[in-house]
């Protein structure tokens, strides 16, 4: 408790500043009374006078959002180990629980609870989603939206190239999203550029199947702030306030950045349209880099971007570029690559749809790949960002207001790294640890038919747990 509360709480002053001048001039008053015989600068004074507590322990730090090294070889927990740390908590999991734990350096399954068993997993279904973007796509590649010639002397075509996160923001550096391009920019480049004055823009949304929401999303979604329907253009996620991450919605993102365009340009006139084959380029502004966009994705658990990763798989696949054709696209990517995907079912890209079906082990084994040396056809490498884009416990992202200081998890602060993942009745935590030895540790757990403000916190411990057991017994 510091000065100015406990001399306001004594004195009950009004204000801050006016607490500190108190404190002053008592401290002056006594100094004067001595003879002007004692230090002024000297904290025992004050406290021998009771004016404040003594000082309070320091804070634990605050987590690291970064990944440091670790030693080569620690050793490895036991199954027997972690069998004595996790099977109890397991059993005690209301609802049906899956769970695992994977050893990050060599790939072998140490402990499972029914790790086969396909459950809905939430949001870290974009576990799944941003590993194949990661594998499909190039990682250094941006998504772009251009604007080119019309069929006729002025009118322009605002063409999706996938790209949620072009921001109507005055400032881009103010967006939600990394690096986000500017519409401003956009509209001031079509105006140098355009070969005339311009009178219509039409908007072309050809890249994607138009197929509203995904099965297992509900309008209420949109108002809610959780989703929009799925477009190749759109501005700043489709939210309706650009600096509120889940602020509710617009249900017609691609016409909506239409009619912010043609506003720029002075126009009325917005129709949708598609661009003809061959169309002059007029002006193009790109995202940040895909790697980045899954790192955003998994950190800030962004629904549309992660259901624009799925559909630009499908693009990169040459299937239809809808919430079916992403969903199997994302899973093709994934075997191709050599990971198992046996027992997964899945209808959209985000995780929202309560549809999907995925076991536990499919997310330790994404972690694992991602986690671990290069080996075998699958390059791992190129999944490095699903380990950066991770949540940091009591830190960053979705996990900043969990493991307390002064909760049962609290020992999983800034060692926790993982994907959080709820929908009512289901609640999911799959990323890394360290454990006590310095042993990179990957888990999934994943509860259906329990509440989350129930499971969360049992999921947390049982994470935190890993994070202070050598678990070699």
């Amino acid at each position: 408790m510091g000065i100015g509360r406990r001399i306001g709480d004594s004195l009950r002053l009004p204000s801050r500043g006016a607490r500190r001048t108190i404190a002053v001039l008592v401290v002056l008053a006594v100094a004067g009374g001595a003879g002007g015989a004692i230090a002024l600068a000297g904290p025992t004074l004050v406290q021998g006078l009771g004016l404040v507590a003594p000082p309070p322990a320091p804070l634990p730090p605050v987590p690291n959002a970064e990944l440091g090294p670790l030693p080569p070889d620690a050793p490895v927990p036991t199954p027997q180990g972690l069998g004595a740390a996790l099977d109890q908590a397991a059993a005690d999991m209301p609802g049906r629980f899956a769970g695992v734990v994977i050893d990050a350096a060599t790939d072998n399954e140490l402990w499972g609870h029914t790790p086969e068993r396909p459950l809905v997993p939430a949001s870290t279904a974009k576990l799944i989603t941003t590993a194949a973007a990661l594998l499909a796509l190039n990682p250094t590649d941006r998504l772009i939206t251009r604007v080119v010639s019309g069929p006729d002397p002025g009118t322009v075509v605002l063409v999706g190239g996938g790209d949620p996160t072009l921001t109507a923001l005055p400032d881009a550096k103010d967006s939600l999203y990394p690096s986000a391009p500017s519409l401003t920019e956009l509209a001031d480049a079509v105006k140098r550029k355009a070969p005339g004055p311009i009178r219509r823009v039409l908007v072309d949304t050809s890249r994607y199947t138009a197929d509203g929401l995904a099965p297992g999303w509900s309008q209420g979604d949109v108002a809610a702030g959780f989703i929009t329907p799925i477009e190749p253009v759109m501005l700043d996620g489709g939210r309706i306030d650009p600096k509120l991450q889940d602020g509710p919605r617009v249900s017609d993102p691609a016409m909506t950045a239409g009619r912010a365009l043609a506003d720029k340009l002075g126009v009325e006139d917005v129709e949708k349209g598609t661009a003809a084959q061959g169309a002059t380029g007029i002006a193009a502004v790109g995202s940040a880099p895909v790697s980045e966009l899954a790192e955003h994705a998994l950190r800030t658990s962004d629904n549309v971007l992660a259901e624009v990763l799925a559909r630009e798989v499908a693009v990169a696949k040459g299937a239809e570029p809808s919430y079916a054709g992403a969903a199997q696209s994302v899973l093709a990517a994934l075997r191709q690559a050599g990971i198992d995907t046996s027992g997964a079912e899945m209808v959209d890209g985000s995780g929202l749809s309560t549809l999907n079906q995925v076991p536990a082990r499919l997310l330790g084994e994404i972690l694992a790949a991602a986690a671990s040396p290069a080996k075998g056809p699958l390059d791992t490498q190129f999944l490095r960002p699903i380990l950066t884009g991770l949540p940091v416990a009591g830190g960053v992202g979705t996990l900043d207001d969990r493991y307390a200081r002064d909760g049962k998890a609290a020992a999983g602060r800034g060692v926790v790294r993982a994907k959080t993942g709820s929908l009512t009745g289901v609640s999911s935590l799959a990323g890394v640890v360290t454990d006590t030895d310095g042993r990179l540790l990957v888990f999934a757990l994943m509860s259906n038919g329990a509440s989350p403000g129930v499971v969360r916190p049992m999921h947390d411990a049982m994470a935190a747990e890993l994070s202070r057991c050598g678990c070699r017994a």
